[in-house]
Parts: structure tokens; sequence; C-alpha cells
């Protein structure tokens, strides 16, 4: 039972590792990669900051997701965020993944 137990969390680490990889490949083709870092600020903040900041707050995937697609400014400095060319579920994708971020 126990050797049943590890394979199915080693499976779902699996699972897991490669969806975030996915969506990291995800924010690499939209380009959101070269103003934004995993762990560093670059032009915009690193995700981490964003997850950060963002931790608990329940309305923040839906706002996010607008953001990304609509673009914003004042959030995290004068430079604003432009709009997106991305799907509504390519937002909530990128969104999730930045959030899960640490």
């Amino acid at each position: 039972m126990k050797s049943v137990y590890i394979a199915m969390m080693a499976a779902a680490g699996i699972v897991m590792a490669g969806q975030a990889q996915a969506d990291e490949a995800l924010a690499k083709a939209k380009n959101c990669m070269s103003c934004h870092a995993i762990d560093k600020k670059l032009v915009g903040p690193s995700y981490h900051d964003v997850a950060a900041k963002y931790k608990g707050d329940k309305a923040a995937p839906a706002a996010l997701a607008a953001k990304i697609k609509a673009g914003g400014k004042g959030v995290w400095g004068q430079i604003p965020m432009p709009p997106n060319n991305v799907t509504d579920d390519e937002a909530k994708k990128l969104v999730a993944w930045v959030l899960s971020t640490k």
C-alpha cells in the first residue's frame, strides 16, 4: 500500500512539474519574459514579487488575467504594461503559474 501511495505522489509531482514548465513555456511564447523574470525585476516586477503581493487575494486571479489582456500602469511603477495578445484561457494559465511561483 505504501508503494502505491509513493507511486501516486510521484506521478502527481511529474504532472505538476510538466504543467509548470508548460506555463513557463507559454510565458516565453507570449514574450512575457521580455519584461519579467521569475526571480528578479526587469522592466516589470519579478513573478515572485507578484505572487507575494497577491498571496491570499481571492480576487487577484481574475484581476491579473484582465490586466494581462488589457495592460495596466501605476501598480509597480511608472512604466506601463502594454496589452497582450492572449486568449482568456491563456491569461488564466499565466496567472495561475505566476501566482504559484515562490
